[in-house]
């Protein structure tokens, strides 16, 4: 026969098991709040040029050279008599190719270009997409909340899979 353990013994060990398990969802619920606003900040770096294009010059560059980082070639405003740069330098990736055309938006105060409409609208949210992958992962096994990191994983490869096609 088992002796039977003090109440108190007991008691403490169920106060020792939800302490650990509150610690554990509070540490891995920041660490997926981290991911997600980290994803937010890098996303933001372009995303409101791209978003909220009032009043910013629009135009198209024809990709005419392309070096290891950046890609140039000559802007024509979309509005005719706008006072705009002459040449431009758009961020060289998989989307840009030399001799192709791209509709864009100049980034106020220089001659950097971003890719404008859906396409520059999705390029710009890609590492929003890495992120919820990355939180998904975090949730699931962390959290062990399936659901939500199934919703998380799933929207993360939506925005990742959008922005691949529209480029």
């Amino acid at each position: 026969m088992i002796p039977a353990m003090p109440a108190t013994a007991s008691s403490s060990r169920q106060a020792s098991v939800a302490a650990l398990r509150f610690g554990r969802i509070a540490a891995m619920g920041t660490v997926a709040v981290l991911i997600l606003i980290a994803g937010v900040w890098a996303s933001w770096r372009t995303a409101p040029y791209v978003m909220l294009t009032k009043g910013r010059e629009h135009g198209t560059i024809e990709v005419t050279r392309c070096g290891d980082d950046t890609c140039t070639g000559p802007f024509t405003p979309a509005s005719a008599g706008s006072p705009g740069p002459d040449r431009v330098v758009i961020e060289k990736s998989v989307a840009v190719r030399k001799g192709q055309t791209y509709a864009v938006v100049v980034k106020p105060g220089g001659d950097e270009v971003l890719r404008s409409g859906p396409a520059g609208v999705l390029y710009a949210w890609v590492p929003m997409g890495g992120a919820l992958l990355l939180a998904s992962v975090v949730v699931a096994g962390g959290l062990r909340r399936t659901r939500p990191a199934w919703v998380l994983a799933l929207a993360g490869a939506a925005l990742l899979t959008a922005a691949f096609a529209a480029l």
